[in-house]
């Protein structure tokens, strides 16, 4: 399923084997929460994340203890058969610790670099230009990363003193949001000075306000031609943090701006850190710009559906094909185009289900207790009794093997394209 929505026209950039910009899908990334000094714990997370559909996953490098365990936890992922590429999160110390981890380095695929975390005056340009000399050398991409909280002071303070002197001074949000813009992009021309390509360039520009976002990501996709990601910084949790990414980054990727996206929710206690890639999914396969995996409609409930069998089938089916998509996304090429409805009564329920490529509709309260499966629009079977979700489990199963399987009328041909993964 893809949409006819035309994207900004950008570079091309590769981070290890993915390609970001417009010749290519809006990519999903996410970030570990772990201490990346714990290999064991920080490849596990990573290696969930990969699973759960993360295409590039960011990692903290704060200390030496954490550079030194970057090529550790590589190992671990490729004995795992996990090559996901990897990027390194820098801030004040970056610098060093290249210098300091050289497999650190080589290993990762991309540096994300938030210039006004590097350092001030002439050292920052000293402290920048090393780091961008790294990414020269071992041929890696650079997200210029600037951030609402950790603005270039600097630049802030000139713009805020030019704006001062103008007959009609700007408010001073706009004059933020411009100097947002402004660092990321003198910062890109700066690295282009020092040899870095052009086409190893990413830029961000994240704050934490809807409308915020959206007016920067406007501002900044009309004055250069990087790849841009997109992210609502500090989100915040649960149904607050998805709402607000989804309706800013909505807005922006349905105007065709948007290389990569990552959703940045604050995970509740002892929540799963895989959340923010299923969101993310969702979101581009709800708008129509990729799919992930097979969907699911179901009613929403009502007065005529008192019993809790349709939302239960309904969770456990949307359980099932996520848990089982890793395996049947080389198995069963196009079955993440599958569309499932499981419908709670008679009013919506057969039609739904008929226009979904495999359907059930459920009795609602007071109707004949039997449950129509529609296939490709036909009905083929009537279920009744108490292992309806298990039959139909089975027959959602069976429907993949022969639709999306060897010879199947639905399969699509995989696209295979392989490219080297430089200095790993």
């Amino acid at each position: 399923m893809t949409s006819a929505i035309p994207r900004r026209k950008t570079r091309q950039v590769r981070i290890g084997h993915v390609w970001v910009g417009s010749d290519h899908p809006v990519m999903v990334q996410s970030m570990t929460n772990t201490d990346t000094a714990d290999a064991e714990g920080t490849a596990r997370q990573i290696f969930e994340l990969w699973r759960a559909g993360s295409e590039v996953v960011r990692i903290t490098v704060n200390s030496a203890e954490a550079a030194a365990a970057v090529p550790a936890i590589w190992e671990k992922l490729d004995n795992w058969g996990c090559r996901v590429p990897l990027v390194g999160d820098f801030h004040f110390n970056g610098d060093r610790l290249l210098r300091d981890y050289p497999e650190c380095a080589q290993v990762l695929a991309k540096y994300r670099i938030n210039p006004g975390n590097v350092g001030k005056g002439a050292k920052r340009d000293e402290k920048f230009a090393f780091m961008v000399e790294k990414a020269i050398e071992y041929q890696k991409a650079v997200r210029i990363g600037v951030n609402w909280g950790s603005l270039d002071q600097a630049i802030a303070a000139r713009m805020m003193d030019e704006n001062s002197r103008l007959s009609q001074p700007l408010p001073a949000e706009a004059v933020m949001r411009e100097a947002l813009i402004v660092s990321a992009l003198e910062s890109a021309e700066q690295a282009q000075s020092w040899g870095l390509s052009a086409d190893q360039i990413l830029l961000s520009c994240k704050v934490s306000h809807v409308q915020d976002l959206i007016a920067v990501y406007r501002d900044l996709a009309g004055r250069c031609d990087y790849p841009l990601h997109l992210g609502l910084t500090e989100a915040g949790m649960g149904s607050k943090g998805i709402v607000a990414s989804s309706a800013a980054l909505g807005v922006l990727l349905q105007e065709g701006i948007g290389d990569t996206i990552r959703i940045s929710l604050t995970p509740e206690p002892g929540g799963d850190r895989t959340k923010e890639v299923v969101v993310a999914q969702e979101l581009l396969q709800t708008m129509g710009l990729r799919s992930f995996v097979p969907l699911v409609t179901a009613c929403p409930g009502c007065g005529r559906t008192t019993s809790t069998v349709f939302q239960e089938l309904a969770q456990d089916i949307q359980n099932f094909l996520r848990v089982q998509m890793p395996i049947w996304r080389t198995e069963y090429p196009g079955v993440e185009d599958m569309k499932v409805a499981v419908m709670g009564c008679v009013v919506n329920g057969p039609g739904e289900s008929k226009l979904a490529d495999i359907g059930i509709s459920l009795p609602g309260t007071g109707e004949v207790p039997v449950c129509p499966v529609y296939i490709d629009g036909e009905k083929d079977v009537t279920l009744k009794g108490g292992r309806v979700a298990e039959e139909f489990q089975a027959i959602v199963e069976n429907y993949v093997r022969t639709r999306y399987g060897e010879g199947g009328s639905k399969r699509r041909e995989p696209v295979q394209k392989v490219i080297p993964i430089v200095g790993v």
